[in-house]
């Protein structure tokens, strides 16, 4: 079990806040779905889960003709399951940082360290092509108790985060968000955008991942992965 799920487990109450933290909100039929057990032990999970201010429901907007729904989510309470035990002391440092040294030194500082991050994920990816890039790094952030996955569009890729490990250092400094975009595009070899954030109040991290417009580009992005 990775270390930021730590405070998790397979029990049905871990699944759930799981499914929760991954997909969004979610109903009744959804969990049962995923979970393939009755919608009465789902409601009683989720009332456990409600109890302990994990969970709380909402009522989704109706689709078509039908009435209003109800869905179930996390409350801010639950991101803390999925936190990194060092995350205060990160951003304590931090902002120590910022004041001893100016937002210029931060930078260049951050700069180095996520050019030292690509150099340790970039080592795992010598002469691999762009998908094969991809996937490897969505493994590699789910080793480390980073919930992600892959999506395959026409022009290229989509990686979605579903948990933060620095969520409060992020949220607070939004060119930590800026450093791992730029990290990823130099790992990846590849033009990379980010879309959507959780410390926005999305509920996961989108990076779209472009495909090199020719064969040329994609065999000088895997000549630099392999230096």
């Amino acid at each position: 079990m990775s270390m930021l799920y730590h405070r998790l487990d397979d029990s049905p109450r871990g699944q759930i806040i799981k499914l929760l933290q991954r997909n969004g909100p979610m109903g009744i039929k959804d969990l049962r779905r995923a979970l393939g057990v009755s919608d009465t032990a789902i409601r009683q999970q989720l009332q456990y889960l409600i109890a302990d201010d994990l969970v709380v429901a909402t009522t989704a907007p109706a689709k078509g003709r039908g009435r209003p729904g109800r869905v179930y989510q996390l409350t801010d309470n639950a991101r803390h399951l999925f936190a990194c035990e060092s995350e205060d002391l990160a951003l304590a440092l931090y902002n120590e940082l910022l004041l001893e040294q100016g937002p210029e030194v931060v930078q260049r500082l951050l700069d180095r360290v996520g050019q030292r991050l690509a150099d340790q994920y970039r080592h795992q990816m010598r002469g691999l092509a762009l998908q094969e890039r991809v996937r490897m790094y969505a493994s590699l952030l789910d080793e480390r108790g980073i919930m992600a996955e892959v999506a395959e569009e026409d022009d290229g890729f989509v990686l979605h985060e579903f948990n933060c490990p620095y969520h409060e250092l992020a949220s607070a400094h939004t060119e930590i968000c800026e450093m791992e975009q730029k990290m990823l595009s130099d790992v990846l070899g590849a033009e990379v955008e980010l879309t959507h954030k959780i410390v926005d109040g999305h509920h996961r991290c989108s990076f779209v991942v472009k495909r090199p417009a020719s064969s040329t580009q994609e065999t000088i992005a895997l000549q630099a992965s392999s230096q």
